[in-house]
Protein backbone atom coordinates (compact mmCIF):
# COMPACT_ATOMS: atom_id res chain seq x y z
CA UNK A 1 0.00 0.00 0.00
CA UNK A 2 0.97 3.46 -0.98
CA UNK A 3 1.20 6.62 1.80
CA UNK A 4 -1.44 7.92 -0.18
CA UNK A 5 -4.24 4.74 -0.10
CA UNK A 6 -2.86 4.45 3.62
CA UNK A 7 -3.86 8.35 4.29
CA UNK A 8 -7.37 7.91 2.32
CA UNK A 9 -8.45 4.80 5.02
CA UNK A 10 -7.28 6.70 7.68
CA UNK A 11 -9.38 9.95 6.86
CA UNK A 12 -12.35 7.25 5.91
CA UNK A 13 -12.19 5.57 9.20
CA UNK A 14 -11.78 8.92 11.24
CA UNK A 15 -14.94 10.06 9.11
CA UNK A 16 -17.34 6.66 10.38
CA UNK A 17 -15.70 7.06 14.37
CA UNK A 18 -17.04 10.57 13.67
CA UNK A 19 -20.21 9.19 11.95
CA UNK A 20 -20.68 6.89 14.81
CA UNK A 21 -20.28 9.60 17.69
CA UNK A 22 -22.83 11.68 16.19
CA UNK A 23 -25.65 9.25 15.36
CA UNK A 24 -25.49 9.33 19.47
CA UNK A 25 -25.68 12.84 20.39
CA UNK A 26 -28.80 14.34 21.07
CA UNK A 27 -30.79 15.40 17.93
CA UNK A 28 -31.01 18.72 17.57
CA UNK A 29 -30.41 21.54 15.04
CA UNK A 30 -27.88 20.75 12.30
CA UNK A 31 -27.77 17.27 13.41
CA UNK A 32 -29.68 15.56 10.29
CA UNK A 33 -27.47 17.34 7.72
CA UNK A 34 -23.92 16.54 9.53
CA UNK A 35 -25.46 12.87 9.76
CA UNK A 36 -26.32 12.83 6.19
CA UNK A 37 -23.18 14.58 4.79
CA UNK A 38 -21.02 11.98 6.97
CA UNK A 39 -22.91 9.14 5.47
CA UNK A 40 -21.98 10.11 2.50
CA UNK A 41 -18.15 10.40 3.61
CA UNK A 42 -17.81 6.73 4.34
CA UNK A 43 -17.61 3.11 2.69
CA UNK A 44 -19.09 1.41 6.17
CA UNK A 45 -22.21 -0.25 5.22
CA UNK A 46 -23.49 -0.61 8.42
CA UNK A 47 -23.13 2.91 9.46
CA UNK A 48 -24.63 4.37 6.58
CA UNK A 49 -28.05 1.97 7.28
CA UNK A 50 -28.31 4.07 10.51
CA UNK A 51 -27.57 6.62 9.01
CA UNK A 52 -30.45 6.31 6.90
CA UNK A 53 -32.87 4.95 9.57
CA UNK A 54 -31.94 8.14 11.39
CA UNK A 55 -33.42 10.30 8.87
CA UNK A 56 -36.40 12.77 10.54
CA UNK A 57 -35.26 11.25 14.17
CA UNK A 58 -36.38 13.08 17.33
CA UNK A 59 -35.02 14.27 20.50
CA UNK A 60 -38.05 12.61 22.03
CA UNK A 61 -37.10 9.51 20.61
CA UNK A 62 -34.03 9.73 21.50
CA UNK A 63 -34.42 10.97 25.53
CA UNK A 64 -36.96 7.96 25.53
CA UNK A 65 -34.41 5.43 25.24
CA UNK A 66 -31.07 7.03 26.18
CA UNK A 67 -32.50 10.05 28.15
CA UNK A 68 -32.05 10.11 32.45
CA UNK A 69 -35.74 8.12 32.21
CA UNK A 70 -34.51 6.07 29.32
CA UNK A 71 -34.13 2.42 30.25
CA UNK A 72 -30.67 2.46 28.14
CA UNK A 73 -27.60 3.83 29.61
CA UNK A 74 -25.29 5.82 27.38
CA UNK A 75 -22.53 6.03 29.82
CA UNK A 76 -19.88 3.57 30.73
CA UNK A 77 -20.10 3.41 34.11
CA UNK A 78 -23.52 1.66 33.93
CA UNK A 79 -21.94 -0.91 32.38
CA UNK A 80 -19.14 -1.26 34.98
CA UNK A 81 -21.19 -1.85 38.22
CA UNK A 82 -18.32 -3.66 40.09
CA UNK A 83 -15.37 -0.86 38.94
CA UNK A 84 -15.26 2.31 40.81
CA UNK A 85 -17.38 4.87 38.86
CA UNK A 86 -14.69 7.52 39.71
CA UNK A 87 -11.97 5.15 38.64
CA UNK A 88 -13.57 4.46 34.77
CA UNK A 89 -13.99 8.35 34.80
CA UNK A 90 -10.01 9.16 35.81
CA UNK A 91 -8.47 6.39 33.47
CA UNK A 92 -11.00 8.43 30.64
CA UNK A 93 -10.03 12.06 31.81
CA UNK A 94 -6.52 11.10 31.71
CA UNK A 95 -6.74 9.21 28.29
CA UNK A 96 -8.24 12.56 26.72
CA UNK A 97 -5.87 15.38 28.51
CA UNK A 98 -2.94 13.03 27.61
CA UNK A 99 -3.55 13.34 23.98
CA UNK A 100 -5.48 16.98 24.14
CA UNK A 101 -9.01 15.71 23.31
CA UNK A 102 -11.35 18.63 24.10
CA UNK A 103 -14.61 17.47 23.33
CA UNK A 104 -17.16 19.78 22.18
CA UNK A 105 -20.39 17.56 22.87
CA UNK A 106 -22.75 18.22 25.79
CA UNK A 107 -22.46 14.78 27.30
CA UNK A 108 -20.56 13.49 29.86
CA UNK A 109 -17.21 12.23 29.78
CA UNK A 110 -18.03 8.90 29.80
CA UNK A 111 -21.02 8.75 27.02
CA UNK A 112 -20.64 6.69 24.30
CA UNK A 113 -20.98 9.57 21.62
CA UNK A 114 -17.89 10.75 23.40
CA UNK A 115 -15.95 7.88 23.61
CA UNK A 116 -16.72 7.16 19.78
CA UNK A 117 -15.26 10.64 19.37
CA UNK A 118 -12.34 9.87 21.09
CA UNK A 119 -11.64 6.92 18.66
CA UNK A 120 -12.16 9.11 15.92
CA UNK A 121 -9.51 12.06 16.78
CA UNK A 122 -6.95 9.39 17.47
CA UNK A 123 -6.92 8.06 14.29
CA UNK A 124 -6.65 11.24 12.63
CA UNK A 125 -3.93 12.07 14.77
CA UNK A 126 -2.38 8.94 13.95
CA UNK A 127 -2.77 9.67 10.54
CA UNK A 128 -1.56 12.97 10.81
CA UNK A 129 1.84 11.72 12.47
CA UNK A 130 2.11 9.55 9.87
CA UNK A 131 1.94 12.12 6.95
CA UNK A 132 4.87 14.24 8.79
CA UNK A 133 6.87 11.04 9.07
CA UNK A 134 6.48 11.10 12.66
CA UNK A 135 6.62 7.12 13.22
CA UNK A 136 7.14 7.35 17.15
CA UNK A 137 3.92 9.43 18.13
CA UNK A 138 1.72 7.42 14.89
CA UNK A 139 3.07 4.36 16.62
CA UNK A 140 2.31 6.05 20.53
CA UNK A 141 -1.03 7.07 19.23
CA UNK A 142 -1.80 3.67 17.51
CA UNK A 143 -1.16 2.23 20.72
CA UNK A 144 -3.44 4.17 22.44
CA UNK A 145 -6.29 3.94 20.56
CA UNK A 146 -5.92 0.05 21.03
CA UNK A 147 -5.86 0.22 24.34
CA UNK A 148 -8.76 2.41 24.34
CA UNK A 149 -10.78 0.15 22.00
CA UNK A 150 -9.73 -2.93 24.31
CA UNK A 151 -10.40 -1.19 27.77
CA UNK A 152 -13.02 1.18 26.89
CA UNK A 153 -14.99 0.72 23.77
CA UNK A 154 -15.28 -2.54 22.55
CA UNK A 155 -16.82 -3.82 25.47
CA UNK A 156 -19.12 -0.71 26.10
CA UNK A 157 -20.49 -0.99 22.69
CA UNK A 158 -21.59 -4.32 22.48
CA UNK A 159 -22.78 -4.02 26.03
CA UNK A 160 -24.65 -0.68 24.54
CA UNK A 161 -25.86 -3.08 21.56
CA UNK A 162 -27.11 -5.71 23.81
CA UNK A 163 -29.36 -3.43 25.51
CA UNK A 164 -30.83 -1.49 22.47
CA UNK A 165 -31.47 -5.21 20.44
CA UNK A 166 -35.43 -5.39 19.68
CA UNK A 167 -35.96 -1.64 19.65
CA UNK A 168 -35.70 -1.39 16.06
CA UNK A 169 -34.46 2.61 16.35
CA UNK A 170 -31.53 3.76 14.44
CA UNK A 171 -30.01 3.72 17.73
CA UNK A 172 -30.00 -0.21 17.55
CA UNK A 173 -28.59 -0.15 14.23
CA UNK A 174 -25.88 2.61 15.44
CA UNK A 175 -25.13 0.66 18.48
CA UNK A 176 -24.47 -3.16 16.20
CA UNK A 177 -22.37 -0.69 13.69
CA UNK A 178 -20.54 0.55 15.83
CA UNK A 179 -19.66 -2.44 18.30
CA UNK A 180 -18.74 -4.45 15.28
CA UNK A 181 -16.26 -1.00 14.28
CA UNK A 182 -14.95 -1.16 17.47
CA UNK A 183 -14.23 -5.19 17.38
CA UNK A 184 -13.07 -5.12 13.84
CA UNK A 185 -10.27 -1.92 14.79
CA UNK A 186 -9.51 -3.71 18.58
CA UNK A 187 -6.45 -5.99 18.61
CA UNK A 188 -6.36 -8.76 20.73
CA UNK A 189 -5.36 -8.52 24.27
CA UNK A 190 -1.49 -9.00 24.68
CA UNK A 191 -2.98 -11.27 27.81
CA UNK A 192 -4.73 -14.30 25.89
CA UNK A 193 -6.03 -15.41 29.56
CA UNK A 194 -7.95 -11.70 29.87
CA UNK A 195 -11.86 -12.38 29.17
CA UNK A 196 -13.67 -8.87 28.04
CA UNK A 197 -15.96 -7.26 30.50
CA UNK A 198 -19.74 -7.87 30.68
Amino acid sequence: MNGTHDSKRALLNAAAWRLASALFERPKRGWSEEIASLAGEIDDPDLRRAAREAEGATEGLYLALLGPGGPVSPREIAYRPLEDPACVLADLTAAYEAFAYKPAAEDPIDHIAVEAGFAGYLTLKASYARALSDEEAASVTEEALAGFLREHLDPFARSLAERLAGSGTYLEKAARALAARAARERPVAPDAERSPRP
